[in-house]
């Protein structure tokens, strides 16, 4: 198990509060191809000068229900009692394997930001379709982690966000703080990068 910890200040409670410049994050982004058993998840942690300070590893199983707890236990591998955000490249990864963002947060006391980049007519009929038996527990999971909120980024770009530990607008400052051009923050675009190149060499 690990250390439960108490963030260095109230900011995940107040909507005025800034982000510090030195800020570390845990962004989470992943590769994968249908036909494969596990997807590649990369966790980097970044710190707010975007100096790359750590790397996970977890392997969700593509179509399965176990996103939130490999997450949980890659968080703990990394014995990090610095990060202060998850930035996720999307709450539904691993093709349907859908994060639990509340109990993402309150596991490991850390406030969670799920980014998207496109307006969507809703999922549920693809949850219907290839998951017959437990497609309302999917939907339920995923309605549990609230509305998405569409924000535009000091970028000039927009994304969609839901968020746990932290309103809105924090998410918003955490994700402009680490985006240098485009809608994509560092930490996810690194992440996906390394991702991948995994994938690719297992491969051989």
């Amino acid at each position: 198990m690990f250390d439960i910890h108490e963030l260095d200040s109230d900011i995940a409670h107040k909507k005025s509060s800034s982000w510090k410049k030195g800020v570390r994050v845990l962004g989470v982004s992943e590769s994968f191809q249908r036909e494969d058993v596990r997807s590649i998840a990369v966790g980097v942690v970044m710190r707010g000068d975007m100096r790359i300070d750590g790397i996970g590893f977890c392997e969700p199983k593509v179509g399965g229900t176990d996103a939130t707890d490999l997450l949980i236990d890659m968080y703990s591998r990394l014995g990090r009692e610095d990060i202060r955000g998850w930035i996720l490249g999307g709450c539904i990864i691993s093709w349907f394997n859908v994060i639990d963002s509340i109990r993402l947060n309150e596991s490991t006391n850390v406030p969670v930001v799920c980014l998207s980049y496109r307006p969507s007519e809703g999922i549920e009929k693809f949850f219907r379709e290839y998951f017959p038996d437990d497609w309302k527990d999917r939907v339920e999971l995923m309605d549990k982690g609230g509305q998405r909120e569409e924000v535009s980024l000091k970028t000039g770009h927009s994304v969609f966000l839901t968020t746990s530990g932290i309103t809105i607008d924090q998410a918003k400052q955490l994700v402009d703080q680490f985006t240098l051009d485009g809608r994509i923050p560092e930490p996810i675009r690194i992440a996906r990068i390394i991702a991948a190149a995994r994938r690719r060499d297992q491969q051989i």
